[in-house]
């Protein structure tokens, strides 16, 4: 879930992004006691992705983080944690220990969240099962409470083989295996346009992954940006229209996935994506409306410092005091 280029394109097959040459495992902490985490998807879930270094502490304090429940630390990669993932696991395991205490105290969830932009699992060849094996380990060593699957395969998904919705769909198994449901977290993060029905995605993207395995999804962090779309309420809640008709937050409902399972994800600021940013403000008035009309999700940002406490405050307009 980077910042940047991440538009779908309706011409074009997919973003260009960094080659894999070799599928790599995970390196797990082996210094760190594999304690097993429990963690209850918390409901509505607030989320906030923490993938620009912060200098000083690394982490924000759980005063800086107030009204979020979800920290998703990005990114664990198909060669290893990056950015604020690994400053989380080279932390010593005191420290480490210290700050997931006074994340917990305050009911903050920290996950992992994996792939990112950058990331072409299954283009590159990568086995669903033993990255989800690795990646499972990583959670469990580092006493996370959970995983995000940020997939952003879009060479795969555009071919519409299958091949991309199939591959999804065992990590996932894969997973739950070690990750249970109720006691670890699982989240994924697919772009809004592949939880609806459109010809770039012939085997169905998202809502065949729904279909297949959505029990075991706690929740979507939908990326509602760098489509060129869901700018105001309206193209957010109930009329996408574009070259993704159906993909705004209620039309995806109506496509047959779980309306409170649907969270609303921002950019925390206009630099973090490319377009799709709504002042927070604005953004509150939308969760407003989606409120009274039944929705009970939650809301999601990328990234932190941006999106704080201050954001996530003004965000949850007055549905969420």
């Amino acid at each position: 879930m980077f910042s940047f280029t991440r538009m779908i394109s309706s011409v074009s097959a997919a973003l260009a992004l960094a080659s894999v040459s070799s599928v790599l495992a995970v390196p797990i902490n082996n210094n760190v006691t594999p304690l097993v985490s429990r963690a209850t998807a918390p409901t509505p879930a607030f989320v906030v992705y923490s993938d620009r270094f912060i200098s000083g502490d690394v982490f924000p304090t759980a005063d800086q983080l107030t009204g979020w429940n979800v920290v998703a630390l990005s990114f664990l990669t198909l060669n290893g944690p990056f950015d604020q993932a690994a400053a989380y696991a080279q932390l010593p395991a005191d420290t480490r220990a210290a700050k997931k205490a006074e994340y917990a105290a305050a009911g903050i969830n920290i996950i992992v969240s994996a792939f990112g932009e950058t990331d072409k699992p299954t283009t590159a060849g990568a086995d669903p099962v033993g990255t989800a094996n690795t990646m499972a380990q990583f959670v469990v060593a580092n006493q996370l409470d959970g995983i995000d699957v940020d997939y952003e395969d879009l060479d795969a998904m555009n071919k519409g083989d299958g091949a991309a919705e199939q591959w999804v769909t065992t990590f996932t198994q894969t997973l739950r295996q070690t990750l249970p449901q109720g006691q670890f977290i699982l989240t994924h993060a697919p772009l809004a346009p592949w939880l609806s029905p459109n010809q770039q995605f012939a085997a169905g993207a998202y809502l065949t992954i729904h279909k297949n395995v959505g029990s075991m999804i706690d929740w979507y962090n939908i990326q509602f940006y760098n489509q060129g779309l869901y700018t105001d309420c309206e193209g957010l809640l109930n009329t996408a229209g574009g070259p993704f008709p159906g993909s705004s937050l209620f039309e995806i409902a109506n496509n047959g996935v779980d309306l409170n399972k649907l969270v609303i994800g921002k950019p925390g600021g206009a630099s973090d994506a490319t377009n799709g940013f709504i002042d927070p403000f604005t953004l509150g008035t939308c969760v407003d409306q989606a409120k009274a009309k039944g929705w009970n999700g939650g809301v999601m940002a990328f990234q932190f410092p941006n999106a704080d406490a201050a954001w996530i405050k003004a965000a949850k307009g007055t549905s969420f005091a």
